[in-house]
């Protein structure tokens, strides 16, 4: 299976597109650090993705969804509030609805 992945950086609230073979290896290289695309916006939560079974559908969906209607139909779609830390440790979220 490939997976495309979105991850929300509780510092920032912005968004990264990804794919990957390994997505519970993949985030896990996001959270440490390992991805210089996100390491200086960690701590990143996975708050979305998506299976494919073939690489190009998953690779033709992250490029999709990083053009501007990709964008688009993340906010109006998937991201419904800000995360904070406390969110992503399972407590209350933090600030109102509408997408960040």
């Amino acid at each position: 299976m490939f997976y495309v992945y979105i991850l929300q950086s509780i510092k920032d609230n912005k968004f990264y597109v990804g794919y990957s073979a390994d997505l519970k290896k993949r985030v896990g290289e996001h959270s440490s650090g390992e991805i210089a695309s996100t390491k200086s916006r960690r701590p990143m939560v996975l708050i979305y993705y998506e299976a494919y079974r073939a690489e190009k559908d998953a690779r033709v969906r992250e490029i999709f969804l990083k053009t501007g209607q990709g964008r688009e139909f993340i906010k109006k779609n998937i991201i419904y509030s800000p995360v904070s830390a406390q969110s992503a440790q399972g407590g209350p979220a933090a600030g109102g609805g509408g997408p960040a």
